[in-house]
């Protein structure tokens, strides 16, 4: 079978001598893998234990959804994948690909099937097909014309038909690490004869910068190569003026939006306030609307601190008040204030748990009267069949508590409210023990 042709999408050991027209071609396509064994940062999958090494091993290799971040190797693991098993590589965009192109490629895996000959189909962005042209695929993987691998950024729970995801199996690619990037940058050194002009210290600056992204890594690299060879090492500094940082992923309407406010909630919610200025900070680095962070703070305050902390709510409201008046970045000081003040406060959902049990009981319970004598009587006729009859005040009470019963008739006393021991509901749940048992003793 001839040898399917490699890609620039991940990185392997350097060719051999480079021919004179090599010098056009990108590094990072120069330094692509010529096996899989070379792939870097995918030990998971591709190590004598992984979940490639071992289909391939058996001879099995199955439909694949290949899910990761930009620059860790998709499309050449898939390439790849299709030499080792001795398939032939076909390739479609699902940007650039629409149903005429999937016919077409179907047609000729079913020529080549009839030949002997299997098909390994690498969609990249698979997640961009709409819901038919993903069902498109089904009798395909199903019936063996093609072994399909898809490639996808998204998190295909959300992004691929339930259909298409249970004939797949789901790899997760990891963003490459600061070790593989550095054999990645050292690969390149030996592929350029000579070091990367930087210190030290700029060399893990530039590791930092590719943030996991190895092609991003290679082609900074590249960058420096291209300077003279004369050049003195270049600081942190110098290297960041130089080069531009690789934008940090996150998509507003996608995973990453939730994957930190995620992070920023459980952070507070675990009273880690150094974790959550991180990713409070994170998100607005990452062009995240203010007044969006300053909403899910404000409902955390509801939900997560309650009446353990009951000023946390208005100094919630403050805070965003704060910032409608001052703007950006001003105005961003007084959410990162109230991120700290939620995440030190004393933690409790019992107010949450509690409005929750008591939609459930309202839903349950239907349309049951209030008892009357907490009914007002405005006409004689109200009065007549007992509405407020034996209505206790409370504030003529002894202590101010009458404990009269409040609830429906029908329905009986329940508690859905239970304060915890933490910060103002320690107090509370002691004054409501107290409540309770002058009702028990009024009752005798």
């Amino acid at each position: 079978m001839a040898r399917a042709p490699a890609t620039p999408d991940l990185f392997g050991a350097p060719e051999p001598a480079a021919a004179p027209s090599e010098g056009a071609r990108p590094l990072a396509d120069r330094l692509r893998p010529a096996n899989l064994a070379e792939v870097v940062g995918q030990d998971h999958l591709l190590g004598a234990e992984g979940s490639l090494s071992r289909m391939l091993a058996r001879g099995s290799l199955a439909s694949l959804i290949l899910w990761g971040p930009p620059g860790v190797g998709k499309t050449t693991i898939a390439r790849l994948l299709a030499e080792a098993a001795g398939l032939r590589f076909t390739a479609l965009s699902a940007v650039f690909s629409g149903v005429a192109d999937l016919k077409r490629a179907f047609e000729e895996a079913r020529a080549r099937k009839s030949n002997g000959q299997g098909t390994l189909l690498f969609v990249d962005e698979i997640h961009r097909f709409n819901r038919a042209q993903q069902d498109g695929f089904l009798p395909v993987v199903e019936d063996g014309t093609v072994t399909l691998v898809g490639a996808t950024t998204e998190n295909p729970s959300f992004a691929l038909n339930g259909a298409l995801l249970s004939r797949c199996q789901v790899l997760v690619l990891k963003r490459l690490d600061d070790a593989a990037l550095e054999l990645l940058l050292t690969r390149a050194e030996a592929l350029m004869g000579r070091a990367l002009p930087v210190s030290p210290e700029a060399r893990a600056t530039l590791r930092a910068m590719a943030d996991g992204d190895g092609r991003y890594g290679l082609n900074m690299a590249e960058q420096l190569f291209a300077l003279p060879e004369a050049t003195p090492p270049l600081d942190p500094t110098g290297l960041s003026a130089l080069l531009a940082k690789r934008a940090a992923l996150y998509d507003k309407d996608r995973e990453e939006h939730y994957n930190l406010i995620s992070a920023l909630h459980k952070s507070m919610r675990g009273s880690d306030p150094d974790a959550a200025l991180y990713w409070f900070a994170r998100m607005l680095t990452g062009g995240e609307d203010p007044r969006y962070i300053a909403r899910r703070l404000t409902r955390f305050a509801a939900e997560d601190i309650g009446m353990a902390d009951p000023r946390a709510l208005p100094l919630a409201i403050a805070a965003w008040e704060t910032f409608e008046r001052m703007g950006s970045p001003e105005g961003e000081l007084a959410l990162a204030q109230l991120v700290v003040h939620l995440a030190t406060a004393p933690k409790s959902n019992a107010v949450y748990q509690a409005f929750n049990e008591a939609m459930r009981a309202a839903r349950e319970t239907g349309s049951l009267m209030p008892p009357k004598h907490i009914l007002n009587a405005p006409t004689k006729l109200m009065q007549e069949i007992g509405y407020g009859a034996g209505y206790a005040y409370d504030h003529e009470a002894e202590g101010g508590f009458s404990g009269q019963d409040y609830f429906p008739e029908e329905m009986g006393r329940r508690v859905f409210y239970r304060p915890t021991d933490r910060g103002a509901e320690a107090a509370i749940a002691e004054r409501l023990a107290r409540f309770a048992e002058l009702r028990r003793k009024r009752k005798r």
